[in-house]
């Protein structure tokens, strides 16, 4: 691969990804498109970069999809997920008490174990009653559908899932697990590229947009902010990865108290279930009245 093809590709990966790669990974992108290349046909890197040139666009998108990063686990990290269960939720349970519904998007959903860690989560936590929608969108269709099927490996289930939620939300088929069908209805997959106009995916009571921003520069980073708080209902929370934050980025969002990893829209009334001694069966008993 030349220094001219390695450029190409790097300003073609930020272009349509957003993915930030510096001028030492050449090695990253020989190990994962010199596969791609094969299977098309062709020699190597330069007769890849080629073809892109002469605008095949199905190898752009095959291109893309193979550099991008899907590493994702079932309730990965933990405590975002004690975060929702122990604070956010019995927040807007009582502020959403008379809608009774919640909105929550997954940007960068890879294979689905986020979102359906947030739906096994909010099925064993909402009250009767209420509806909960999740909307999980990435840039590649190709994890998408597999994230549809919601069909996973032994090694996929042992990586983060309670064996007691493997037993209660899954069925095994063979040597796979699938997860059940109610568990599948709460979530709505749909292909989204953060770098392009996602307004019409609605208005969200949670944002969850983890370990995805921390490879965009900062221009683009602030520019995902400002267009992501416009969907964040002004109560309502954005949750990021361990390494990425708001802070010194831009003013669209704020960090909440004690809670790591979690933005609220600069617009945001302060929580009241931030103040301690407010349970999760307080909140419910609210939801309920």
């Amino acid at each position: 691969m030349t220094p001219l093809d390695y450029e190409y590709l790097r300003k073609l990966l930020k272009d349509r990804s957003g993915l930030l790669l510096s001028s030492d990974k050449q090695y990253l992108i020989e190990s994962r498109l010199m596969p791609l290349a094969r299977k098309a046909g062709l020699s190597g890197i330069g007769d890849l970069v080629q073809k892109i040139k002469a605008n095949d666009e199905r190898l752009i998108v095959d291109v893309v999809e193979a550099m991008t990063t899907n590493e994702t686990f079932f309730f990965r990290d933990k405590v975002p997920f004690e975060n929702v269960r122990q604070t956010v939720l019995p927040q807007l349970l009582k502020a959403r008490a008379n809608r009774r519904s919640l909105r929550i998007w997954c940007a960068a959903a890879s294979t689905g174990q986020e979102p359906y860690s947030l739906a096994m989560l909010l099925k064993d936590d909402l009250p009767a009653g209420w509806r909960a929608e999740i909307v999980a969108t990435d840039l590649s269709l190709e994890v998408l559908e597999k994230a549809k099927a919601g069909i996973y490996s032994q090694f996929e289930v042992q990586r983060g899932l309670p064996i007691q939620l493997l037993v209660k939300h899954f069925k095994q088929v063979g040597d796979v697990w699938q997860i059940n069908p109610d568990i599948r209805a709460m979530v709505r997959y749909q292909q989204a590229n953060l770098l392009r106009d996602f307004s019409h995916l609605g208005v969200f009571d949670i944002i969850f947009c983890r370990n995805v921003l921390i490879y965009f520069d900062q221009p683009t980073k602030i520019d995902v902010f400002g267009r992501m708080q416009k969907l964040n209902e002004a109560d309502g929370y954005l949750f990021l990865g361990a390494a990425e934050t708001v802070i010194g980025l831009t003013d669209a969002y704020r960090a909440c108290p004690d809670l790591r990893g979690v933005y609220a829209p600069n617009s945001a009334r302060l929580a009241p279930s931030l103040v301690p001694g407010i349970s999760m069966g307080q909140m419910k008993a609210v939801a309920r009245n």
